[in-house]
């Protein structure tokens, strides 16, 4: 997943540049933090109060499951994204390469971090798998 800042040029017209061999890993990983959790929360937020109805929550009930349900995706897509990123990063500068091997190690990283909380190591493998192979074909197609 690479990583782009929008600037003007001097006509006005609008410019992206890409970030990955300019910022710092860290600088990279908190940008994804706050921009995929804000996206995990948006989920949250849309999705809380359609599965608050399921479980026939009103009132005060529904409001803190909604709330809970936005701070608990915030929090997973942007620790996802982050050490997806901050892996990818790393990998990318240890390699000297940006190529779709960075981002399919990244995949694993954050598929098993992300499936880490199970503590059952076929969904720990299956998730790292799934992840990188997605990562994997994403970056691929980028740098393809």
């Amino acid at each position: 997943m690479p990583f782009y800042s929008t600037r003007l040029r001097g006509d006005g017209e609008k410019m992206e540049e890409n970030l990955d061999g300019v910022a710092p890993c860290s600088s990279l990983a908190v940008e994804a933090i706050i921009r995929v959790g804000a996206a995990g929360g948006i989920w949250g937020l849309c999705s809380g109060p359609y599965d608050a109805r399921q479980q026939g929550l009103t009132g005060i009930a529904k409001a803190s499951f909604v709330a809970n349900s936005v701070r608990s995706f915030g929090i997973r897509c942007g620790f996802v994204a982050g050490v997806f990123s901050i892996t990818r990063c790393g990998v990318q500068k240890y390699r000297g390469r940006n190529d779709w091997v960075n981002g399919l190690i990244g995949g694993a990283v954050a598929g098993a971090a992300a499936a880490a909380g199970t503590r059952n190591w076929t969904q720990v493998i299956g998730m790292a798998g799934l992840v990188s192979l997605f990562c994997a074909a994403a970056d691929y197609s980028r740098t393809s």
